[in-house]
């Protein structure tokens, strides 16, 4: 059986959607597609994760191409080699946050430029389909190993400026973040929380949208001095955020201070997507910077990005795209950038973020429904007299506050994402609105 292949990656359960026949195929699959000489491979810390990279080497290796395995590593890792050593592709063997029975794999081309479904994966699933594979080289490539840690950290590292001492507490869900973060341990002490590398996810899920996952975290906040905390997803290309308190910051927020800190020292365009905070479009203005909304999505915003030369982009999921990583994930950057700003400040992080909570978030609401053209036209209809535009589902802007409402790529599911300038519009809004999407078909 095929693997499913989804909108942003390829991924399914081991040993049913996805089999080491299935990896041997999408490596010949792969490098039929892209006819690449030299590819970047890296893998997870999944029990499946090992024997995966195997077989999709081998593939690779079947039609010709040269395999550089960094072993196992943090997505942010993989993307960095890709651009460093000049490759002409790159695979990361991993399902994110997905339970530990999951995997897949996160493809890239040159620059560590995404392979979406519009941009290859559905030509690779076409391929395994239908067996259509170049022949077999007349040579086969060849596999090399090769730490990148040292170049990544040196990479990492040069931003750093903490003119006094910071102390944060890591959650590492017992996943990749444990490498990553090991990119800053000589110049921030730490704390940590599950860290072991343990694929099956003992103690919580590696997903720091998850707001409960938080727990452990916010715990351990109140048993020492810090001055933040993080929790990492599964392939560490995502991160959260607690203050010294162990509040949670939301992610647009955070985008903000990264945002403000980076414009500190180079104007330009920094991208948002469109569920963030009016406050981080603001921020970005009052900074000097040109804030440009993006539509959800790595390989949306990475492009954009490109586009538009731009320095930085967040995403409300915690994504971080940074020019100087190839306008790709790094958390290892966000991390030392938001230790810079409150080393450098003197503050604490909910003295600097507290001046950013301008409006009031409803969070991302789901709503399950059985026609959503219907639940669009009528949020059209009802919402007419409201500044609309259709960058992603749905978006509807008054005065005082705005709604997205966009449809999963996955699930029969409607998203709904709502701010407002007070908590009782706020909540009146929500309402309203949920009734309008609830009222057409929805349960």
């Amino acid at each position: 059986m095929a693997a499913p292949f989804k909108a942003y990656d390829i991924r399914g359960i081991y040993g049913d959607e996805l089999t080491e026949d299935t990896a041997y195929a999408i490596g010949r699959a792969y490098a039929t597609f892209l006819k690449p000489k030299k590819v970047i491979v890296g893998y997870d810390m999944r029990p499946h994760s090992l024997p995966l990279t195997s077989a999709l080497c081998k593939g690779l290796v079947v039609q010709g191409v040269d395999v550089i395995d960094i072993g196992m590593c943090s997505t942010p890792m993989v993307n960095f080699a890709n651009g460093s050593l000049k490759a002409d592709g790159s695979v990361m063997v991993t399902e994110s946050h997905n339970p530990g029975e999951y995997n897949g794999f996160k493809l890239c081309r040159e620059n560590a430029i995404p392979i979406s479904g519009d941009t290859g994966i559905q030509d690779i699933e076409a391929m395994i389909e239908e067996d259509g594979y170049a022949p077999p080289a007349e040579q086969e490539g060849s596999i090399s190993k090769l730490d990148i840690f040292s170049d990544y950290q040196k990479h990492v590292l040069a931003i750093a400026d903490l003119p006094r001492p910071i102390h944060i507490a890591i959650d590492y869900a017992n996943a990749m973040g444990i490498c990553e973060a090991k990119v800053f341990e000589d110049i921030i002490s730490s704390d940590g929380l599950f860290d072991e590398y343990d694929g099956t996810f003992p103690n919580h899920e590696a997903n720091p949208l998850n707001l409960g996952t938080f727990d452990a975290l916010q715990h351990k906040m109140k048993s020492g001095e810090y001055d933040f905390g993080i929790a990492f997803d599964g392939d560490a290309d995502r991160v959260g955020f607690t203050d010294e308190d162990g509040r949670i910051v939301s992610m647009d927020l955070i985008t903000g201070l990264i945002a403000k800190a980076i414009l500190q020292t180079e104007k330009g365009n920094v991208f948002y997507d469109l569920r963030s905070s009016w406050t981080t479009k603001e921020v970005i203005a009052e900074n000097g910077g040109t804030p440009m909304m993006s539509r959800v999505g790595h390989s949306f915003i990475k492009q954009q990005m490109r586009d538009q030369d731009a320095l930085f982009a967040g995403e409300l999921s915690g994504h971080y795209y940074f020019r100087e990583n190839f306008y790709a994930e790094s958390t290892a950057l966000a991390v030392l950038y938001i230790a810079n700003r409150i080393s450098q400040s003197g503050k604490k992080l909910s003295e600097l973020v507290e001046p950013l909570r301008r409006y009031v978030a409803s969070g991302e609401i789901n709503n399950r429904v059985e026609d959503s053209d219907a639940v669009f036209e009528q949020l059209r209809a009802t919402y007419a007299d409201g500044h609309q535009f259709n960058l992603d589902g749905l978006s509807v802007e008054y005065k005082d506050w705005w709604f997205n409402v966009r449809c999963s790529n996955t699930e029969p599911w409607i998203r709904l994402n709502l701010e407002a300038k007070t908590a009782d519009e706020m909540l009146h809004r929500r309402d309203e609105v949920l009734a309008v999407i609830r009222g057409q078909h929805g349960a």
